[in-house]
């Protein structure tokens, strides 16, 4: 897409789609050899099979559709998606397919259009705010993950406010923080008005903060209900093991259990009551 802040197209060129036989057979082997979740991913996950011909038309929405097919895969989890490809009939074909994960990292960078302009961003706010309005009104309680920039060139202090006051009322569960970092041959690392680096350490902190809360508030609204945890590995925390795995939501759970009795959990789904948030680990 051409973001002013990133080298990828300059470093490995336009989008190149994988065969959707050659993904479906890598699938069924993965199923075979008893994997029950897949995670769909790529650079620009939401442009697969733009450059297919269009005898082999393909979108990502009919690759989930094949992949939701083969026995013996029990999840289907997203890669970072692009705004701009949630519509009302991906997000509603979407919710009748029962092995999605309703966790959707959507690409934000900024909750300022002035900001998102200068970084060539194809959405504004307004429309950003609708992608996370269909997820949801598809999904009941949906974890929506985001990445946010801060420090981009020219950020005012009005910009920051207005990205930050934008991130606080979307409700995310979780926003990855990162402070620009200039690329050099991308057109960002030649605009005026770079920011120093304290200030854009002092604005990070800020919406570090801001996801902490928002994590917190997120993972309280799971509390006194049941969800289901696909077990992965043992780990150990302040002296003691648990078994841990990740909730469709990817929420991470740990279950006090011995090395032992691992594998009565491991690459098993079982459903648990959270009424602790200690039983969610970070």
């Amino acid at each position: 897409q051409f973001c002013t802040y990133c080298i990828i197209p300059y470093a490995r060129g336009r989008v190149r789609s994988r065969e959707k036989e050659n993904i479906l057979n890598e699938v069924h082997k993965l199923a075979k050899a008893g994997y029950k979740e897949v995670v769909l991913t790529g650079i620009h996950l939401s442009s697969y099979g733009v450059d297919f011909p269009e005898d082999k038309k393909e979108t990502l929405l009919s690759l989930i559709q094949a992949v939701n097919e083969v026995e013996g895969i029990q999840r289907i989890r997203l890669g970072s998606l692009e705004p701009g490809i949630v519509t009302e009939e991906f997000a509603k074909e979407l919710s009748c397919l029962p092995k999605i994960c309703p966790h959707f990292h959507l690409s934000l960078q900024s909750g300022c259009d002035a900001t998102l302009k200068r970084m060539n961003r194809r959405y504004d706010a307004a429309e950003y705010r609708e992608k996370c309005e269909l997820l949801r009104k598809y999904f009941e309680n949906p974890a929506l993950t985001t990445d946010v920039i801060v420090g981009f060139p020219q950020e005012s202090e009005e910009e920051f406010e207005a990205s930050r006051d934008f991130v606080d009322s979307i409700n995310f569960y979780e926003t990855h923080i990162f402070k620009y970092s200039k690329r050099q041959g991308t057109k960002a690392a030649k605009m005026d008005g770079q920011i120093p680096e304290h200030e854009k350490t002092r604005r990070s902190n800020i919406m570090l903060e801001l996801n902490r809360k928002k994590m917190q508030r997120y993972e309280e609204g799971w509390l006194g209900k049941k969800v289901e945890v696909l077990f992965e590995e043992m780990t150990e925390r302040d002296g003691k093991n648990y078994v841990t795995g990740h909730t469709k939501e990817y929420l991470r759970i740990g279950v006090p259990c011995e090395p032992e009795q691992a594998d009565r959990w491991i690459n098993q789904l079982k459903e648990i009551e959270l009424t602790s948030l200690s039983q969610i680990m970070h």
